[in-house]
């Protein structure tokens, strides 16, 4: 590949595609660094957007960063380009989460081009879902999308989605019992922090959905750490189709390769015609977290509960500018 293949504009159109991708809180909590002598790009964890409460060891920042990551590599494909990707390239830099080299577009770019329309259609939905099953063909797709991530996707039975539900419903008695995380959650929900512009970060109220009316919700409830008015009230599915996600290891490479797994399987269930939403409560606690993956199955450790069906997309969240994430060095 020759010099200046990709061009500084080129790096911020992936870049405004990267972005996207959910992420804790929608702290977004990523920085990218493109150095043009050498045509890479580099991806950052920001400390200053970790949750320091519920996330002490930057798992949930991991698999942030890498769902940014992966948005990235469909992003190159869509424009004609392969992207090398190196994880934790360089050990005295911890915050450094990955290094992406560009190339000619090579085997795989497809599969990944594909996926581009669903970036800015994949929105997480807090709204209830109905009750129609999801084929078991969509669901093998989203297994093998796990899988091409070197990761695996469990879909639990009914008796073990009861448990989840009993184990968000655990996690949220334990958030309610802790001033910490009523305020770390607040600081990211609900709206404007302060005065001045309106934030491009942070959950808010519009998309917090309505509160559940028959039983524990399948999603994180914002209004506990931020009380809307009026918000609403609706009936949540009966039985919620929900997917493990899970890695052989837990270590830092497993969440970035979990990361990965995680956009592609949302994606891929967006371009299917399928809504989803994120329920990671019981994961924050390791009390609980042990307890969520599936006896049944070689679950190992789960990096992210998914709930998955038919149903409205949710609002879209604000996104920091790509001149707030991008630096040119």
């Amino acid at each position: 590949m020759t010099a200046r293949t990709v061009e500084t504009d080129t790096v911020a159109l992936l870049v405004a595609d990267a972005v996207t991708a959910p992420s804790m809180h929608n702290a977004q909590p990523w920085r990218f660094v493109f150095r043009p002598d050498d045509e890479v790009v580099e991806l950052y964890g920001d400390p200053e957007r970790a949750m320091t409460r519920t996330d002490p060891d930057h798992r949930a920042l991991h698999l942030g960063c890498a769902a940014a990551l992966f948005n990235l590599r469909v992003s190159a494909a869509r424009h004609g380009l392969g992207a090398r990707v190196q994880l934790l390239p360089d050990g005295s830099r911890p915050w450094l989460l990955a290094g992406v080299s560009f190339e000619a577009a090579g085997d795989g770019n497809d599969e990944l081009a594909v996926l581009h329309d669903a970036l800015h259609r994949r929105h997480t939905s807090r709204l209830p879902f109905g009750d129609e099953a999801v084929p078991p063909a969509l669901l093998d797709g989203l297994r093998e999308a796990a899988r091409l991530e070197g990761c695996h996707l469990t879909v639990p039975g009914t008796w073990h989605i009861e448990t989840l539900l009993g184990l968000v419903h655990d996690a949220e008695h334990l958030e309610e019992t802790d001033p910490l995380v009523r305020a770390e959650t607040a600081a990211w929900t609900g709206g404007d922090r302060g005065p001045g512009p309106t934030r491009r970060d942070g959950v808010p109220a519009e998309a917090f959905g309505p509160r559940s009316s028959g039983g524990p919700a399948p999603v994180r409830d914002f209004g506990r750490a931020r009380p809307v008015p009026d918000r609403g009230w609706d009936v949540f599915e009966k039985r919620p189709r929900l997917a493990l996600l899970g890695t052989r290891g837990d270590t830092r490479p497993d969440w970035l390769l979990a990361g990965q797994a995680l956009e592609r399987v949302l994606l891929r269930a967006t371009a299917d015609g399928l809504a989803t939403s994120m329920t990671s409560q019981p994961l924050e606690w390791p009390e609980l977290r042990w307890t969520v993956r599936d006896p049944l199955a070689a679950t190992g450790h789960v990096q992210m509960v998914l709930r998955l069906g038919y149903g409205p997309a949710g609002p879209a969240t604000p996104r920091r500018p790509v001149a707030e994430v991008l630096e040119v060095r």
